[in-house]
């Protein structure tokens, strides 16, 4: 099964280098290993197994390669400086494609350059877009995604027990190897804690203060942890909304974590939960925007907003001018539009307001806010 980057990634290899990051699990190492299909004699090397290790090390492959994959490259010391050297002397005929999931978003951040010989793609979970081809119909990818999640082996598995038990080696195992490549070994078990602790603020302004009174530590050791998490694909943040980046940045971010289905344990509640909804909303939106800035350099923001008098709106969508296109409210059943949506259209009338609702039978028009399903709105994002 061809992922959403499949063709586009299968394009740019043409041309450039492409570096594909994303979450553990989300199958970068699948769509590497179907993109080699339209390629003669593919190589996929993972830098994590020793004998691949020592290749990478030596350069050690053909030319007659038509692909080379380069999995988990980041662990090797100098890597940019190596994959630059790489890429410079590989023949023309040869495809040339590095993923990760933890520090390969670093490359730009300090060292060897590599301006001008990659195109980047960020590999995001399912979405009902990207579901909907093995449903019935949006409702049903909603309703498929909201259960299980989007990554792929506990969605195509379709089980709780099956979600559970993903769930518990997947964070398990992030926490225990992958923390360890970023803190020290005593620092795991406050990275555990702050996991669950995050899965009950998902959603509101994250204090740091109040995240480190409850750990033991310093608001600063917290922030630090956050951002571990962010780095590793786990969680992302999302600022308010401000024509001031300054101000917005100074700001409490809000929390989302990529796998929402993470959010409660009960199967019963896995539908009805409104904050479930909120984070793949989120996770969608994230999608989407990044999906754009990755195929054609649209560059688009995800905020959230808050009022001078401390009233939110969910998302904001901004475009490069910092100028909002989309306001956004998310709801499990509630149709009728709050005031601050109406306030904010009103305030910026070349802005859509949307009120998406899970439960919705149909849409329609309301004080210039479109109140929509959730599930068909949703197939109609990017990706």
């Amino acid at each position: 099964m061809n992922r959403y980057l499949s063709d586009p990634i299968a394009s740019d290899l043409e041309k450039k280098m492409v570096l594909v990051t994303g979450p553990r699990q989300v199958g970068k190492t699948t769509l590497a290993r179907a993109l080699g299909d339209q390629f003669s004699n593919p190589l996929y090397l993972n830098y994590d197994q020793l004998a691949d290790r020592l290749r990478i090390q030596k350069s050690d492959w053909p030319s007659t390669h038509g692909l080379v994959v380069l999995d988990e490259l980041h662990a090797m010391p100098q890597w940019k400086a190596f994959l630059k050297g790489v890429f410079d002397t590989k023949p023309a005929t040869q495809a040339l494609m590095v993923t990760g999931s933890a520090r390969l978003d670093t490359f730009r951040q300090a060292g060897e350059s590599l301006a001008g010989r990659y195109f980047r793609w960020r590999l995001h979970p399912f979405s009902v877009r990207e579901f909907l081809p093995q449903v019935s119909g949006p409702d049903q990818a909603l309703e498929t995604l909201m259960r299980f999640g989007g990554f792929p082996e506990p969605l195509f598995e379709g089980t709780e027990t099956g979600r559970r038990r993903w769930q518990n080696q997947y964070f398990t195992d992030l926490v225990r190897e992958d923390v360890l490549e970023f803190s020290r070994i005593h620092e795991v078990r406050a990275m555990r804690q702050l996991v669950e602790l995050l899965r009950r603020r998902t959603g509101s302004p994250l204090s740091f203060e109040s995240l480190g009174r409850d750990l033991g530590i310093s608001a600063k050791t917290a922030r630090s942890y956050v951002q571990i998490l962010e780095a590793l694909h786990i969680v992302f943040l999302i600022t308010p909304y401000h024509r001031n980046v300054a101000r917005a940045l100074a700001k409490a971010p809000k929390l989302y974590f990529f796998d929402w289905a993470y959010l409660e344990d009960s199967q019963a509640d896995a539908t009805t939960s409104g904050a479930r909804l909120e984070n793949l909303v989120a996770s969608h939106l994230l999608k989407h925007a990044q999906f754009l800035s990755d195929s054609d350099g649209t560059p688009i923001a995800l905020h959230y907003l808050k009022t001078t008098s401390g009233k939110e709106i969910d998302f904001v969508l901004a475009n490069d001018k910092g100028e909002p296109t989309h306001f956004i409210e998310v709801k499990m059943s509630d149709a009728v539009p709050g005031f601050t949506i109406r306030e904010m259209q009103q305030a910026h009338p070349l802005a859509k307001a949307v009120q998406l609702v899970m439960r919705a039978p149909h849409g329609f028009d309301c004080q210039g806010v479109q109140v929509r399903p959730a599930a068909k709105w949703l197939a109609e994002l990017a990706a």
